[in-house]
This record gives C-alpha cells, structure tokens and sequence, in this order.
C-alpha cells in the first residue's frame, strides 16, 4: 500500500523536534562535550589575546569544538561552518546556548584557530 505524501514537504517552520525540542542526552555531540574539560584550557587560550585592544575573541570551546567538527567529519573550512550552522548539536557543541541559523563565524576564522591551537 502507497499513501500519497505532499511531495512539497512542510514549512520549515512546522518542523518539530522530538521532546519538545530538547537535545538529546545521548547524542554523540553532546556525549563528547562533557568529556572535555573547556576551562582548563580556556586560561592558556586566552595568552594568545590582549586584553585591553581588539575586538573580543572567539571562546576556546568554539575554536577547538569547531576544529573538532572539522577533522571528525572531514569537511573543508566553508562547510564545517555551513554544518554547524545547520546542526542545533553541533551549536550546543561549540558552546551556544541556543540554536540560531546565522553563521556562528566566518569559515576564515579557522585558519586563525589552527595557529593558535596547535597540538605540539
């Protein structure tokens, strides 16, 4: 037996989340974000800024949690940002506290965040 489905889909606006639009607990995203202790590297990170002049920095979990997406999925600087963008996991996983569909940041950002997150 076939049903016939809207082939025009729903408004994105009529998409719902599962739970009442709660992440879940078990996603890996979210799994591997408590296992990284963000702060104990935030006081080093923040050497790499003065603190008196310039605009303000990017967090270190957005720079690492950024890179991270970037190597475990394998994609280039552009669609990493285009993914995180499009991934309510992935925000939470850079450190936001809500989904938004802007760009969190410029993709030519992560260039800045290899130099100053090196893994020697």
């Amino acid at each position: 037996m076939y049903r016939k489905v809207d082939p025009d889909g729903r408004a994105p606006e009529s998409f719902e989340f599962p739970d009442g639009g709660k992440l879940a607990s078990d996603n890996r995203w979210v799994m591997m974000s408590q296992l990284i202790p963000w702060s104990e590297f935030e006081t080093e990170y923040a050497q790499n800024f003065d603190q008196s002049m310039g605009a303000p920095a990017k967090s270190f979990r957005m720079a690492l949690g950024a890179l991270i997406i970037k190597e475990k999925l394998g994609t280039s600087d552009r669609e990493t940002v285009e993914q995180i963008r499009e991934n309510p996991y992935l925000q939470y996983f850079i450190g936001l506290s809500s989904y938004s569909n802007q760009l969190p940041f410029d993709a030519s950002l992560l260039v800045h965040f290899r130099k100053r997150i090196s893994v020697n």
